[in-house]
């Protein structure tokens, strides 16, 4: 069994290579340069040095089309797995979810004889799983998903664990630049930031703080700076850590170079707080498409756990 994401789900590479993660790329044109978002480090950090996600609102994505997800697993992955759960970013914010649901048709009506022809035997399975989340949000399913995988468990036990905790998964996020996150939106037709509240940002520095929660993003708290808002979100994660986690990992991503993290407040405590707790702390470069939607230096943290109200 294998596993397959698209390109905004915030993983580590290390994660990527150890559990041979396939990622389905995401276009990304800014300016008239095209970058191809794979997650791979050297492209990210490509994008991080043009320093094109501050002024990318005319940017344009491009979630990898129906074509390529038959070709990637065509050629490649029903020849190396005979199972292969495919997750993506909640179907509510991309089309990415529905691009690979249409692939599975093609893929499985054609894959008996791409399988015969190189001497492989038996058949083939895909499970497109949305994780109805974003970034860092959809990182829990997928660290789940390799561990239920390494523990031999059987595919519809798989299935239906990824499926509980996609409405059990939270994606918190914290932008440095709300006029950028505006520009975007708007562009976007996506009103989950407003005019009104840009300007106040800007006037007081106040900023929201954003959750996904089973595709439905908004805010759910403001803090006045950066550094505060990054406090209020390691604090607030530290406390739900204590409350217990269905999956035992909390991943934070961020839009740049990750060593800026450990000089976050609150970061530090946070780190203590998992470590006490047998938590897995996953740091991972946030995708060149989520710097896009959201700007750089913005930080998304995501975790599964019990229903909860958001206090900040």
């Amino acid at each position: 069994m294998g596993l397959a994401i698209d390109a905004a789900c915030d993983l580590s590479q290390a994660f990527l290579q150890q559990h041979h993660v396939a990622v389905m790329p995401i276009t990304v044109r800014v300016d008239g340069e095209v970058f191809l978002d794979d997650r791979k480090p050297a492209e990210i950090q490509r994008f991080i040095d043009r320093r094109l996600g501050s002024r990318s609102h005319s940017a344009e994505t491009e979630p990898c089309p129906v074509e390529e997800v038959q070709k990637l697993f065509l050629e490649k992955l029903v020849l190396e797995q005979d199972c292969v759960f495919c997750l993506t970013i909640t179907a509510t914010r991309s089309p990415i979810n529905e691009h690979v649901n249409k692939a599975s048709f093609g893929i499985l009506k054609n894959y008996r004889q791409v399988r015969e022809q190189a001497g492989v035997p038996g058949p083939f399975m895909m499970r497109v799983i949305d994780t109805r989340n974003i970034f860092a949000g959809a990182a829990p399913l997928v660290y789940e998903a390799a561990r239920l995988i390494a523990a031999d468990e059987a595919p519809g036990v798989i299935r239906e664990r990824l499926t509980h905790l996609a409405n059990h998964t939270y994606g918190y996020m914290l932008p440095r630049d709300l006029y950028y996150l505006r520009a975007r939106a708007k562009k976007k037709n996506d009103r989950s930031v407003g005019l009104v509240s840009a300007m106040l940002g800007s006037a007081l520095d106040i900023k929201p703080i954003l959750r996904c929660f089973r595709g439905e993003t908004g805010p759910v708290g403001k803090v006045r700076g950066f550094e505060q808002g990054a406090e209020a979100l390691f604090g607030y994660t530290a406390q739900r850590v204590r409350a217990g986690l269905l999956v035992p990992m909390v991943c934070v991503s961020y839009g740049g170079d990750l060593e800026v993290l450990p000089h976050l407040p609150g970061y530090t405590e946070l780190r203590v707080v998992c470590e006490e707790h047998g938590v897995e702390v996953m740091e991972a470069p946030m995708s060149i498409t989520g710097m896009v939607n959201v700007g750089e230096g913005a930080v998304t943290v995501g975790f599964a756990a019990e229903e909860h109200e958001a206090e900040f």
